[in-house]
């Protein structure tokens, strides 16, 4: 079963969000820049958390971004809404071959997804793919009704700031 996810997105900004079946969430988008340099966006901290929160969320900021983008590495993101409480999201990198696949774990709830974001060449440009496997149909369910729901406006932040990258 496939379907797109209108609530997620839908086809939004360039980007496709689909739902597969009970446990799958693919993203896709393509950007206009090389794979090396989309990569860079998602394995350098400096960049990432240029894009990575959504401009429509506001007062939250990403208070600190620690990435060890490498096979066996480890990552935590904490998110701050202005006040003193954080939420961090944190997991480790199963496989990361540089300009063209990281695929990480989300541990810090029973219901994380594992995540796999490939970068493929398409001439110059870079078709993202962003996959999502999920432990339960109701951990897929509560994805696309949160987190899913922001992924075409981050990957469209990620698209306005990889011009300034290449060269």
């Amino acid at each position: 079963m496939t379907e797109q996810v209108e609530r997620a997105g839908g086809t939004q900004n360039g980007t496709s969000v689909e739902r597969r079946g009970d446990r799958e969430l693919l993203v896709t988008r393509m950007f206009n820049a090389p794979p090396s340099t989309v990569y860079r966006a998602w394995s350098q901290p400096e960049l990432f958390q240029r894009w990575w929160v959504p401009k429509s969320a506001p007062g939250i900021s990403l208070v600190s971004c620690d990435m060890d983008v490498r096979t066996g590495g480890k990552y935590r993101l904490e998110f701050g809404a202005g006040g003193s409480d954080t939420m961090a999201f944190y997991g480790k990198y199963l496989e990361v071959v540089p300009n063209e696949r990281i695929v990480w774990t989300n541990d810090e709830g029973e219901e994380g997804a594992i995540t796999t974001v490939t970068f493929e060449d398409q001439g110059g440009k870079t078709l993202l793919v962003f996959h999502e496997i999920y432990p339960s149909k109701e951990a897929l369910v509560e994805a696309l009704q949160g987190s899913a729901v922001a992924l075409p406006e981050q990957l469209e932040q990620l698209d306005e700031l990889l011009p300034g990258l290449i060269g």
